[in-house]
């Protein structure tokens, strides 16, 4: 009986946990050149050590397209999803601004 109301407890504590919350980030379009694949960089600020001083650092991510509709220069936002490739974590969630076309 003492077994059964363990396996209860268990079940009942991992269906009433909540799911993880996806990871979501706005950066800008450096690249295009992948069929259903963009490179997004997100720029962010992050303090010296000693300094203390604001220092602009930026990180690419490989997102997942699947209509090819972000161009070069777009903000987007993207959302963390299952691995979709080697590198592809992200997919396209919406296009903030358009880029301006050179």
């Amino acid at each position: 009986m003492a077994e059964n109301l363990e396996q209860i407890k268990e079940t009942a504590s991992a269906a009433t946990e909540p799911k993880k919350v996806r990871t979501v980030k706005v950066g800008k379009v450096v690249s295009t050149k992948m069929d259903k694949t963009i490179v997004v960089e997100v720029e962010y600020l992050k303090k010296h050590k000693l300094y203390k001083k604001a220092i602009r650092r930026h990180t690419k991510f490989k997102a997942h397209d699947e209509e090819n509709t972000a161009k070069l220069g777009d903000v987007v936002r993207i959302e963390e999803c299952r691995p979709i490739s080697k590198e592809k974590r992200f997919t396209l969630v919406e296009i903030i601004e358009r880029g301006v076309a050179l």
